[in-house]
């Protein structure tokens, strides 16, 4: 009996997410990745598992990264300093050659890594068939550098993997109208490239477990904010800190045309398959005003 009850409690997991893959079957979803998630190596395993599964049940993922904290290790390691000017980093030509280096690393093994489960991928950077088009990003009086700002996201190469059944894997290095390379915030890469592509998702997986009304009380997570809402947060100071940009991004993207943005624990196991598939999710869903609020109710 005890082995059967916990088969009926493996049906019923399926059970409960069958109304969500029916809803976005077929749908694009963006993955920002990024946090403890890329550098402890079990989480790693488990992001790359859980985004195959929803490749195989008929989401069409996108996977954008980061990589700073391994950016950071590779600047020690040469004696360059990491500087940063408002939570941006300068990015002077040596750096610059020394974040492609390591973007382009990590990008190879995210393709390793889903390869291996099954899952066909391509590793590309925003350079590659023109996706990401930047200019010079300014910031006051301070020049930070090859730090660029998307003005263009062109969609024909992604489209074209998607539709042909590969997962595009994406580091956020663009070029600009001379064809220099340029580094851009992955959060703002994930963000364009969503609204570009009319995602129905876009994910981040952060080192925090999603939006508190008071960040210094952990009971009071929320669930589901409506932009107008979050909107009332952010005016109401607080939000701080990397959330901040963060919420600030979330707004942007569903005000230009994406769905649903979750802000999601990466430090916690298969967070995406928990946060897309169960009644309740785990993390903040911040959605638009209009958008039926699907963890109240059944789809």
């Amino acid at each position: 009996m005890e082995d059967m009850e916990n088969w009926l409690a493996k049906a019923n997991v399926l059970i409960e997410a069958l109304p969500y893959i029916q809803r976005f079957h077929g749908k694009t979803i963006v993955v920002k990745y990024g946090g403890s998630a890329m550098v402890d190596h079990d989480l790693k395993k488990n992001v790359i598992r859980d985004v195959a599964l929803l490749k195989l049940v008929g989401f069409r993922p996108i996977i954008v990264h980061g990589g700073g904290k391994e950016i950071t290790k590779w600047m020690k390691k040469v004696d360059i300093e990491s500087e940063f000017y408002k939570g941006l980093r300068i990015t002077d030509k040596p750096s610059m050659e020394i974040v492609e280096m390591v973007l382009n690393k990590i990008n190879k093994g995210l393709v390793s890594m889903m390869e291996k489960v099954g899952v066909r991928a391509v590793g590309i950077s925003g350079k590659d068939g023109s996706v990401l088009k930047v200019d010079k990003k300014l910031v006051g009086d301070k020049d930070i550098g090859n730090v660029g700002e998307i003005k263009e996201v062109n969609t024909e190469l992604l489209n074209t993997l998607l539709d042909n059944d590969f997962v595009p894997v994406i580091c956020p290095i663009g070029s600009d109208d001379g064809f220099y390379s340029y580094n851009i915030n992955a959060d703002d890469a994930a963000c364009a490239i969503a609204a570009a592509v009319g995602a129905a998702k876009l994910a981040f997986l952060t080192d925090v477990e999603g939006v508190y009304a008071d960040p210094l009380d952990k009971s009071t997570l929320i669930s589901e904010l409506s932009v107008k809402e979050a909107e009332e947060l952010l005016g109401s100071g607080n939000i701080g800190g990397g959330m901040l940009p963060k919420i600030h991004n979330c707004v942007d993207a569903i005000k230009s045309g994406v769905s649903r943005v979750h802000i999601l624990d990466g430090r916690i196991e298969h967070c995406l398959l928990l946060e897309f598939f169960t009644n309740r999710g785990i993390g903040t869903a911040i959605i638009g005003d209009e958008e039926e609020r699907y963890y109240e109710k059944n789809v």
